[in-house]
């Protein structure tokens, strides 16, 4: 009896395809993607991914030669810059990605609040997003305090002084937490530790709810915010292949880090002097600067945890099944007015004289 022939793949890479694929069931992201969801807007949260790729990758180089205690680091820090390999030019790779982080996750969450993408039964994910936002901000936070200039420690000092305004609640934020360990070394471990764990348990819940109930329908069609799946609507390309898409535009988004690495390099500021304030805060937190300067530090902690509220209660305060902006413009009105409020503070922090707010 002839031996029948084995159906044998064509090529070395199909097979490969093949076994991978078997093992990790990679064909069930070829799933489709609706046409209104290509293009730029819907491609923020994918860019904002691969730049947290190049703040992981730019960290760990950084992390082989930065040495967190009090007494060390700023030598290590002038030793990143003037002899470390590679040292100078990822440092402005790790500061101009931070940038972009901050940035892309803004207009990602803007695009949502717009189109009303955290609508019924999207409301988790959203409060998913919210919490990403804040570890974005703690990692900006802590990053600053890192680099160990004069802002750096303005920016500890004033941390310091919010744990004892907050009293138990901030303990964890204080020195007295862990006295042997100095805060800065603490800081430097919540920024390639405990924020890097919250960020993957809270990007792997953001990613299981999207592949769960779908992206959200086109807010242009006049569709309703319930439809689980985007099913009805006119496709172009898989997953897969929107993934191709949002990896074209980092690609064109490293080369601009590449050119800002090379062209702006970021600069580290003067060395240290405690119980002084003369430097203002990174761009994110100008609007609290301002508040601050008018209110004083409470002034700092309660708009900031006001932002985030405000931020939670989207999806309770905007529940009508309707997505297309027009229906929804006394809530988007809202919202528009406090990011201009925020926009206008930042702007007046920036040029307005500073204060003193510590002590």
């Amino acid at each position: 009896m002839a031996v029948p022939p084995i159906n044998t793949p064509r090529s070395f890479w199909q097979a490969f395809w093949q076994a991978l694929d078997e093992r990790l069931g990679i064909s069930a992201l070829k799933y489709e993607v609706p046409e209104h969801a290509q293009g730029i807007w819907y491609s923020l949260g994918g860019i904002s991914l691969m730049a947290f790729v190049v703040l992981v990758i730019s960290g760990i180089w950084l992390a082989q030669f930065y040495d967190p205690m009090p007494e060390h680091v700023r030598a290590s820090m002038e030793f990143i810059l003037r002899e470390a390999p590679g040292g100078f030019f990822m440092r402005n790779l790790h500061y101009w990605a931070a940038n972009v982080v901050m940035v892309t996750v803004l207009l990602h969450m803007l695009r949502v609040l717009y189109t009303g993408s955290f609508k019924r039964p999207r409301e988790l994910n959203w409060l998913v997003g919210v919490g990403l936002l804040a570890v974005t901000v703690g990692f900006v936070f802590t990053g600053t305090v890192l680099k160990w200039d004069q802002e750096a420690v303005e920016a500890l000092e004033h941390n310091v002084e919010v744990a004892h305004l907050l009293g138990g609640i901030g303990t964890f934020f204080s020195p007295h937490f862990a006295e042997r360990i100095p805060l800065l070394t603490r800081v430097f471990t919540a920024h390639v530790t405990v924020l890097p764990f919250l960020l993957v348990l809270l990007l792997i819940a953001h990613f299981l709810l999207i592949k769960l109930h779908g992206l959200a329908p086109n807010a242009f069609a006049h569709r309703e915010a319930t439809t689980r799946k985007t099913s009805g609507e006119p496709t172009r390309t898989t997953f897969l292949q929107h993934v191709g898409v949002v990896g074209a535009y980092a690609l064109v988004g490293l080369g601009v880090l590449v050119f800002l690495s090379v062209a702006l390099p970021a600069q580290l500021g003067p060395v240290p002097v405690e119980g002084v304030e003369v430097t203002k805060p990174w761009w994110p937190f100008l609007s609290l600067f301002a508040l601050e300067n008018w209110i004083g530090l409470r002034g700092l902690v309660w708009a900031g945890a006001a932002v985030f509220v405000a931020l939670a209660l989207v999806p309770l305060l905007d529940r009508t099944p309707y997505l297309h902006p027009s229906r929804r413009a006394a809530f988007l009105i809202a919202y528009a007015l406090l990011a201009l409020a925020m926009v206008a503070l930042g702007l007046y922090a920036k040029f307005a004289p500073g204060a003193a707010h510590l002590g």
